[in-house]
């Protein structure tokens, strides 16, 4: 019995990786890639691809690559539906791009990363943005800052991992200019950064809190380097706002 229930929890735990495979991936896999990148035996990848096929929750293309099913996209939209947070902010972040013409975003917390929940953006064939479910490190973002702006320092630095601290050029961020940066966010009621994850990007962010205060996720945009101050002044307040009308529903 109790092996049953091992190879059970095994089962579970692949079909869980392949789903995160696919999600890294953000296209269909070929098999042979699949089955390397979960590390689990060939026939067990077979056999759960074809179940959860069957199910509708995968899908095989003509020439045979595996990705998410039409199955996943329901459950997609009844977590959308149910989840009051991100529906009001859906439905707010679709005026702010009318409105403004800039990438805007949800962004929230998931374990020791920051990820992006939702992001609506403009016409334009230029765009900045990040991908959605893609866990980013929190020093890389003026959101993971905001967040962080309740917690004590050694709660900080016990979260983060020490590789976190390097940013994509290389550099490494000082921990105690860090803490200091999510003391200030946490004065100013929002965070702006430059050149943190992209050498061209801007990114400015406010909080939305729950009742008790806690900022559980963060609004914010995503332009350039090079937008004026005026224009930036214009956003930050619009983000501002919007974060409040977000808490008073969280």
């Amino acid at each position: 019995m109790p092996d049953e229930k091992s190879s059970r929890a095994r089962g579970v735990d692949r079909v869980i990786d392949i789903f995160r495979q696919l999600h890294i991936a953000r296209q269909p896999m070929a098999m042979r890639d699949l089955i390397d990148a979960t590390g689990a035996p060939r026939s067990s990848v077979y056999e759960l691809v074809n179940l959860l096929s069957e199910a509708g929750l995968l899908e095989l293309d003509a020439d045979g690559a595996v990705f998410f099913g039409r199955e996943m996209h329901y459950y997609g939209a009844d977590y959308m539906a149910h989840n009051d947070l991100i529906r009001r902010s859906h439905q707010l972040m679709v005026e702010i791009v009318a409105r403004h013409g800039e990438t805007v975003q949800l962004c929230m917390l998931e374990g020791n990363k920051y990820t992006v929940v939702l992001s609506e953006s403009n016409a334009h064939p230029f765009k900045i943005t990040s991908d959605v479910g893609v866990r980013v490190p929190i020093p890389w973002t003026a959101t993971g800052r905001l967040l962080l702006s309740n917690w004590s320092d050694s709660a900080i630095l016990d979260l983060i991992p020490e590789e976190d601290y390097r940013l994509a050029n290389g550099q490494i961020l000082d921990k105690q200019a860090f803490l200091e940066d999510i003391h200030r966010a946490g004065q100013l009621g929002y965070c702006l950064t430059e050149g943190l994850s992209e050498s061209f990007t801007c990114c400015m962010a406010a909080p939305i809190r729950s009742r008790s205060g806690q900022a559980v996720a963060a609004i914010c945009f995503m332009v350039s380097r090079d937008t004026p101050e005026e224009r930036r002044q214009m956003l930050l307040k619009e983000l501002i706002v919007s974060g409040q009308k977000l808490s008073d529903f969280t």
